[in-house]
């Protein structure tokens, strides 16, 4: 057996593992009432592509005490911070927040521009949505992950991969699934083709972040890794049609590829990281891979 034949075998037998211990896996509820998306407006592509209501009034100023910068107490808990390590990776520092060996899931959050490995462990900013992961992970045997790299380039997703490696290698079977905040999805794209990384995969999430027309063309689609896109509707930064031609050339390239997209009506560039359902979104990429 060829070294490449066996490398691709060795591929297989891991995809299908982790695809085999994700379908027995669904996580439990943690504050479903608080976190489900508010009213439908609008949905095609058999539920694939939906548009969500997203007012202001209500999604920040009625669920922050003090709007942007602090949700109000019901929308978390804080007893999960027994569970969070501030740690160092071979001088990657991240932070990991319940099962760092024996994880039966793994989430791994990368911030965008200006962000840190502390944006995405903050329990208060972004409506408590972070704190939400966090227990979704810490309460279901599940690892989260929110690193520190060095830039949007190839540095970033070695440092990355790097770590991806290292804990998927101490949790085996472990789906990992990668989010990416705004810039951090430029790094998304380029772990859809590290050949190391893309069987450990369970599902790629772009919030508030770009498009990439060669995703088609990566190991990520070729191995049908669920693929979830949270737009908002008033993003200047990264605008909403350009992801919806994305989003469109994904189903016309695979009409039965697993991608959804959210659409929040009136949300900003922020909006996705506010308002993804986590629980909703990871339930469905385990339920599919």
């Amino acid at each position: 057996m060829s070294s490449r034949t066996f490398l691709c075998t060795a591929a297989a037998l891991l995809m299908a593992t982790i695809a085999a211990s994700a379908a027995s896996l669904q996580l439990k509820s943690f504050k479903d009432d608080l976190f489900a998306y508010p009213a439908l407006l609008s949905s095609s592509d058999n539920g694939a592509y939906r548009v969500v209501d997203y007012r202001e009034m209500r999604d920040i100023n009625q669920r922050d005490e003090i709007p942007e910068r602090r949700a109000h107490g019901r929308y978390v808990a804080l007893g999960v911070r027994r569970q969070q390590q501030d740690l160092s990776l071979d001088g990657i520092p991240n932070v990991a927040v319940g099962e760092t060996s024996g994880a039966r899931v793994i989430t791994v959050y990368l911030h965008g521009q200006g962000g840190s490995r502390k944006q995405g462990v903050d329990d208060f900013t972004f409506g408590g949505n972070f704190n939400r992961i966090k227990n979704l992970m810490a309460e279901n045997g599940g690892l989260y992950l929110s690193p520190d790299f060095p830039d949007f380039g190839e540095a970033g997703v070695d440092t990355v991969a790097t770590l991806i490696g290292h804990y998927a290698e101490r949790s085996p079977g472990a789906p990992v699934f990668v989010a990416c905040g705004s810039m951090g999805g430029a790094l998304c794209y380029r772990l859809a083709d590290d050949p190391s990384i893309v069987p450990r995969l369970g599902g790629l999430l772009l919030l508030g972040s770009m498009w990439n027309d060669g995703f088609v063309k990566s190991a990520a689609f070729k191995a049908r890794v669920p693929l979830f896109l949270g737009q908002g509707s008033r993003d200047t930064v990264f605008p909403v049609a350009s992801q919806e031609a994305f989003f469109r050339s994904v189903l016309a390239a695979a009409p039965n590829y697993p991608v959804r997209m959210v659409r929040f009506e009136t949300g900003t560039h922020g909006t996705p990281i506010r308002m993804t359902d986590w629980r909703e979104t990871l339930n469905w990429m385990l339920s599919v891979r």
